[in-house]
C-alpha cells in the first residue's frame, strides 16, 4: 500500500489525449473491423486523431541513453500523441507478452507516463486496448 502514497497523478491533457486515443481506436475498428494490416491502421488512427487537433508523430526512433552516451539505434515507436501519450498498435491474432515490455521499454526510454497497446486484430476492439500508467 506504501506505494500508492507517492502516486501522480496523470494530467488533464493526458487523461484527455488517453480517451482521444481510445474513442481513436474505436472508430478505426468499426469502420474497417479485424484483418488488416497493421501499417493501415496506424495511418487510419493518426488521422483521426490529427482531424480531432491533435499533434500525432508516426514511426518515431527513441535513442538509448546510457552512461552519458547517446546511441542511436534505440527503438521505434508506431504513434505518438502530442509529444505526451505512446500507442503501440499490432494487428495480430496471437497476443505476444513482449508487446507489453515493449510499451513499458518505450515509457521509460521517452520519461512518458501514458502509453497504449492496441490490437486491431480482435472482434471487439475494448478486448484489445491495454492501457500503461508510470
Amino acid at each position: 500500500m506504501d506505494h500508492y502514497r507517492n502516486f501522480i497523478p496523470l494530467s488533464l491533457e493526458e487523461e484527455t489525449i488517453g480517451k482521444a486515443v481510445v474513442n481513436a481506436a474505436y472508430k478505426v475498428h468499426k469502420a474497417l473491423g479485424p484483418g488488416l494490416l497493421e501499417k493501415v491502421y496506424e495511418v487510419c488512427f493518426a488521422h483521426v486523431l490529427t482531424k480531432e487537433g491533435f499533434f500525432v508523430q508516426r514511426q518515431l526512433d527513441i535513442p538509448i541513453v546510457f552512461d552519458d552516451i547517446i546511441f542511436e539505434e534505440g527503438l521505434r515507436l508506431d504513434v505518438m500523441v502530442n509529444q505526451l501519450v505512446i500507442c503501440e498498435l499490432k494487428a495480430l491474432e496471437t497476443v505476444n507478452p513482449v508487446w507489453e515490455a515493449q510499451v513499458l521499454s518505450h515509457l521509460t526510454l521517452t520519461g512518458k507516463r501514458l502509453g497504449y497497446l492496441i490490437n486491431f486484430n480482435v472482434p471487439l476492439i475494448k478486448d484489445g486496448i491495454k492501457r500503461f500508467v508510470l
